[in-house]
């Protein structure tokens, strides 16, 4: 029996306020794709059953284009009569019970079997059942499903646990609501021929189980998550748990950095190669106020002409400052930062060109924001 387990694709995702050719969020775009590229790879294996542990969307109200968009694929193993089951995770559960989760809208097709609505759903077929767990927003609710769960459990057939949780702190997202599965009531998954679990955003066993995994997301939906390995994993029951992970071509995610010290030696040993339609982070430290006028954010950026974005964390010098030992009247940012050019700088030359480059750059930020700024 061969199963393809995937899980949160977050269809919808958008970032960086790139638009593509289409008139379409480019990061939006790259979210689809990577799950139009899964289909693609889901299709050539012909599995039995295809899973989805939960976020399909990345909202609980997506757009029209992220709908058509998952029907569209979700069609395609329709089409090709694989059995698809999914059950919904916290990004595509609604808090308001009086709104209708988006899931229900898959319901149309014959083939898809899709559990949204906040209690254990027993999805069985002839010699298999999908013990189906969707996020549940009220955890006090949860004992009493997994007894429900314990209960439904047939050993004359082979029996698949999914979930869309955090199985130990360790896999936390940091997102508002998540839950992480009671340590108690692991021994359920020891019942189980397979447990698939969605939420944690990358690949891997739990626990040292080997029939326990997260599949991990298929894109990246931060820019703190550098993992190249995004896709899917194929699984094989055969007495025992095959576990084999596929994974997709994403966009590249490169991290440069620059010692503003020594900022011309530093940019000549740079490797840009491959930076094209890249995500690109540099980071740019030792900065003074000085250097900080100097090395604009036009012209890092220049430096990775043809990359899809750049974004730049900049990070000063550590300084030690003199204790404070009165109250300060309140200035504004402008004299502020004036004030720390002329306790920094003893040329009298440079503290005036970097003065009067100040001066011209807050004035400008002042007349495009107005007051605001």
């Amino acid at each position: 029996m061969k199963i393809i387990h995937i899980s949160d694709t977050h269809l919808g995702f958008s970032d960086l306020d790139v638009i593509d050719e289409n008139g379409v969020n480019q990061r939006e775009a790259d979210f689809y794709k990577a799950f139009s590229d899964s289909i693609d790879k889901i299709l050539e294996i012909k599995p039995d059953f295809v899973i989805h542990t939960g976020d399909l969307f990345h909202r609980a109200s997506p757009s029209n284009r992220a709908i058509t968009s998952a029907l569209k694929q979700i069609k395609r193993l329709e089409d090709n009569d694989i059995p698809f089951i999914i059950i919904a995770g916290n990004h595509s559960t609604p808090r308001s019970g009086s709104s209708l989760p988006i899931l229900s809208a898959l319901e149309t097709l014959d083939n898809v079997h899709a559990v949204y609505q906040q209690h254990y759903e027993k999805v069985e077929f002839d010699d298999i059942i999908f013990h189906a767990l969707p996020f549940i927003h009220d955890e006090r609710l949860i004992p009493d499903e997994l007894e429900k769960i314990e209960n439904s459990i047939d050993k004359s057939k082979k029996n698949i646990l999914m979930m869309h949780c955090c199985v130990g702190a360790s896999y936390l997202m940091g997102e508002f609501g998540e839950w992480v599965y009671p340590k108690e009531r692991e021994g359920l998954f020891d019942e189980m021929d397979y447990v698939a679990l969605g939420h944690w955003h990358g690949f891997g066993s739990v626990g040292g189980r080997e029939n326990v995994y997260y599949s991990g997301s298929t894109e990246r939906t931060s820019s703190k998550d550098k993992r190249e390995n995004k896709g899917f994993i194929e699984l094989v029951l055969n007495g025992n748990v095959e576990v084999t992970f596929h994974t997709i071509e994403l966009r590249k995610s490169l991290e440069f950095e620059i010692d503003a010290k020594d900022f011309e030696s530093e940019i000549e040993k740079l490797d840009r190669s491959g930076i094209k339609d890249a995500m690109v982070e540099v980071r740019l430290y030792n900065l003074t106020p000085s250097s900080s006028i100097d090395i604009t954010n036009q012209s890092v950026k220049a430096l990775f002409d043809g990359a899809m974005s750049v974004k730049i964390r900049r990070e000063f010098e550590d300084t030690k400052h003199q204790e404070i030992s009165q109250v300060l009247e309140p200035v504004s940012l402008e004299e502020y930062f004036l004030s720390h050019l002329q306790e920094s700088i003893e040329d009298k030359s440079e503290l005036e060109r970097l003065s009067t480059k100040a001066k011209e750059l807050f004035s400008e930020v002042e007349e495009h924001f107005g007051d605001t700024a």
